[in-house]
């Protein structure tokens, strides 16, 4: 008879909690569902001696444990995506400051926690997307897309995904909440269908003919030109890319990053990680590797992503963004954003 995940994810815990205080070894609590950073493992491992053992997971789902585990967790890095994952961390106290040069001067000031809990490595913007066959004026800025003339046109995700959370954070951080308010208030006025899938389902719905406008992470589209995507990679060439708010603040940057983990039993390890994260090598791996944008300046990009163009990005501290999610949140529910 098969042992219960739960006996399975306690047993797992207990051996590499008993391990966890050897040299040589880093306990990596991942949400990062990429294949491909099994590359970012291994080479860390190769170019260090350190061996990696990683217990992998919905952010949720690690942050509540390693909140459970409290100061027995064998956790010594938490590796998620966004800042409000980032955020919510740091709120539960399951992470804590480090001092380190390499990171201070390699990840720019407004992609790291103000203080030094956690740092970003990687980005995704959050732009929009159209058809470039049947919108000859797509939104130019993001409060454009509550236009009353895209009406019955946008596709975009629900309010419990954390891009949608941080996007309108940032919308509040920068035009304030009323304006915020407005801005969802109209979006969901000019939504094509209520709310459904992931980024890369916004993608299809523009192939598909369900609506014109989209907003998706870039590395979606970026992941359709290198390799094929079921329904979106033959029509790819019908959707264009707009870069947001370009004579504003710029196009709104989702975050991959880490943090050392509080009670962490091999904290020297944990921060040479996150110093190899911010290393060329993993820097452009990101790229490379998973689509994405690196966190530091003047890693060259890969081929499929620079082919998405230049563009002016947001440049606001992620830090003042985090704290505006509890409102967004709020917002979402009152204009019944689902």
């Amino acid at each position: 008879m098969l042992k219960s995940s739960t006996c399975i994810a306690a047993a797992l815990t207990a051996l590499i909690a008993t391990s966890a205080a050897a040299d040589g070894e880093l306990n990596l609590y991942s949400s990062r569902h990429y294949d491909t950073d099994e590359r970012l493992y291994t080479d860390f491992e190769e170019a260090t001696g350190i061996t990696i053992n990683r217990i992998e997971g919905k952010a949720d789902e690690l942050i509540a444990r390693m909140e459970a585990e409290g100061a027995n967790s064998p956790a010594d890095v938490l590796l998620t995506v966004d800042t409000s994952r980032l955020a919510r961390a740091k709120e539960a106290g399951i992470l804590q400051a480090i001092d380190s040069a390499t990171l201070d001067e390699r990840i720019p000031a407004n992609l790291q926690d103000a203080d030094n809990q956690w740092f970003g490595f990687s980005q995704r913007a959050r732009i929009i997307f159209y058809d470039k066959n049947d919108v000859a004026n797509p939104p130019a800025t993001y409060l454009d897309l509550a236009k009353p003339e895209y009406k019955g046109l946008v596709c975009i995700r629900s309010s419990t995904n954390t891009y949608n959370q941080t996007l309108l954070a940032s919308i509040i951080t920068h035009h304030g909440a009323e304006a915020a308010k407005d801005w969802a208030a109209g979006v969901v006025d000019n939504m094509a269908r209520e709310p459904q899938g992931g980024d890369t389902d916004q993608l299809r719905g523009i192939v598909s003919g369900e609506c014109e406008i989209s907003v998706s992470n870039s590395y979606y589209y970026a992941r359709a030109l290198r390799k094929d995507v079921k329904g979106l990679s033959d029509a790819i060439d019908s959707v264009s890319v707009q870069f947001p708010s370009q004579e504003a603040e710029g196009a709104h940057m989702n975050l991959s990053g880490a943090g050392v983990a509080a009670h962490a039993p091999n904290k020297e390890n944990a921060v040479k990680f996150l110093e190899y994260l911010a290393g060329e090598q993993a820097q452009v791996y990101f790229s490379n590797g998973n689509d994405e944008y690196p966190a530091v300046a003047g890693v060259p990009l890969a081929e499929n992503v620079s082919a998405l163009g230049e563009f002016k990005a947001d440049e606001v501290n992620l830090s003042d963004v985090a704290k505006n999610i509890p409102e967004a949140q709020k917002i979402f529910n009152e204009v019944g954003w689902k």
